[in-house]
């Protein structure tokens, strides 16, 4: 199969840009650990970017509305769903929900090949179903996976090691930049993991070269970037400067930023989080940052996105799916009611929900032009601001559940997995094993007067995983889960620590 979409041109291609930018890569990555554990501010330096009076360039017409996104792994048959279900926008990940063996990447790009190219079909084997693509479906995005993971089943010429975000942009550009043009659309990308505004620039530099490449003007690739982490928090104003001619806004990539939050301030006892369900976006350092998003975004003219909804319909319970809904809406609501331009759902049975809502009350495609808050009222306290809540048995437990059950599904090859009833992917995941390290750390007093020691974490996670021992490699995840929750340094991503077991 690989072979279809791994062709001599393409492989070119890949080399290309294996050359030219894995050690810049390098260096970012390089940069990166030289300012971990620091807590982020805002930069000094850069005080006349985010004075300045400047915008990014006008977005295409056909992603003026950005009201409704889904997002999933690149699957055949969820790719058509997806495309289908009445969102403006669906986003094919390679990152979070993706589980990268060698058939998931090779066959998300020969997926969404056909998609482009409006050929693509599934039959279901036991129902005998078919799907394929309406005459209006969404617009297609692509989340590429991160600087810091590599593609260890491809090398370039001469034994060159390919960057992963490389892999995933160059092969699905190469593919289908001509097709996309010629259909009145282009190539849009999300961009993930960023942490410093140099990170956008070297992406800015990676468009610019393809185009130059592909003899196409400057500003056809565009890009939304996602606001997961908490240094980038404090530079969003720089990193749509870097990306003005490729830029289509930021997203509040609110599961992965808390997951960072955890991660940067590991080394301070005072920023440890209460129980992970305690940490919604009604908390302060939570909403700031959503509102310090929407505010930079329109007042450089870019869509500022809004969160996901990782609810699924509970359908045996229509007392708990009742409360599970009136949640989804509460969310959307407040997000356009701040001043957000769209939102992100994990399931299309949540597209009506988010959709209604923003229809009614944003009756324009964005709302770009809502200018709410002043640039100074939110400033670094805000962003730092440690919610206060309690440690609980009973949220220990429940991150063991979660954290051992995705890591599972991960390593065999399903990286979006329904846990009860939402939708968990690496960045809720992450948040739980971080969260469980950090406790232990610190060896916090839970609310029942027990102190998380390793002994305890240790005697606690037998508990609650032997529930999962007929699971495939039960062994083998429970091994690196407690490697993952007890190291004594905190590992950056538990898909670092796990690539090696798919390859």
């Amino acid at each position: 199969m690989e072979s279809k979409i791994l062709t001599f041109d393409a492989k070119l291609f890949l080399d290309t840009l294996a050359y030219t930018f894995a050690p810049k890569i390098k260096t970012i990555l390089d940069k990166r650990k030289k300012r971990q554990n620091k807590l982020p501010n805002f930069i000094k330096e850069t005080a006349p970017i985010r004075d300045g009076t400047w915008t990014v360039l006008s977005c295409p017409k056909e992603i003026e509305d950005r009201r409704v996104e889904i997002t999933g792994p690149p699957e055949r048959k969820m790719i058509i769903n997806a495309l289908n279900s009445g969102a403006n926008v669906f986003m094919a990940d390679f990152e979070d929900s993706n589980s990268p063996t060698w058939k998931n990447c090779i066959d998300g790009q020969i997926n969404l090949r056909d998609a482009v190219n409006k050929s693509i079909t599934f039959e279901n084997a036991t129902s005998k179903k078919k799907y394929k693509l309406n005459t209006q479906t969404a617009v297609l995005f692509v989340r590429p996976r991160g600087f810091h993971l590599v593609e260890k089943n491809y090398l370039a010429a001469g034994g060159v090691s390919i960057p992963a975000c490389l892999f995933d942009f160059g092969l699905y550009f190469f593919h289908n930049y001509r097709k996309l043009l010629k259909n009145g659309s282009r190539p849009y990308f999300y961009l993930p993991k960023i942490e410093h505004y140099t990170e956008a620039r070297l992406w800015d530099d990676i468009f610019t070269f393809t185009e130059k490449s592909f003899d196409l003007p400057i500003g056809t690739i565009r890009a939304t970037v996602l606001i997961e982490t908490l240094p980038a928090a404090f530079q969003m104003h720089e990193i749509l400067y870097e990306l003005s001619s490729h830029s289509a806004g930021l997203n509040c990539g609110r599961w992965d930023y808390i997951f960072s939050f955890i991660k940067t301030c590991q080394e301070y006892r005072s920023f440890v989080l209460p129980d992970r369900n305690k940490i919604d976006m009604n908390q302060h350092f939570m909403k700031s940052y959503s509102q310090l998003l929407i505010q930079t975004c329109h007042k450089r003219g870019a869509h500022a996105m809004g969160g996901m909804a990782a609810q699924i319909p509970i359908k045996y319970d229509s007392g708990r799916n009742t409360h599970a809904m009136k949640k989804v809406q509460d969310d959307k609501l407040r997000e356009v009611q701040d001043g957000h331009d769209g939102t992100w759902v994990a399931h299309p049975d949540l597209i009506p929900i988010a959709k209604d809502i923003f229809d009614e009350h944003m009756k324009t495609p964005n709302q770009i032009n809502k200018q709410i808050y002043l640039n100074d009222t939110i400033g670094r306290y805000d962003l730092l601001c440690v919610p206060k809540g309690s440690c609980t048995e009973k949220g220990l437990k429940n991150n063991i559940r979660i954290g051992f059950q995705y890591l599972n599904a991960w390593l065999n090859g399903n990286g979006c997995v329904p846990i009860n009833n939402l939708m968990e992917d690496a960045a809720t995941a992450e948040i739980s094993r971080t969260q469980i390290w950090h406790w232990l750390k610190y060896k916090v007093f839970l609310d029942n007067g027990k102190q998380v020691t390793k002994d305890y974490l240790l005697d606690l996670i037998n508990n609650e995983t032997s529930q999962f021992k007929t699971y495939n490699k039960f062994e083998e995840t429970k091994k690196i889960f407690i490697e993952l929750c007890t190291s004594k340094k905190l590992v950056d991503f538990l898909t670092l620590k796990c690539y090696d077991v798919l390859t």
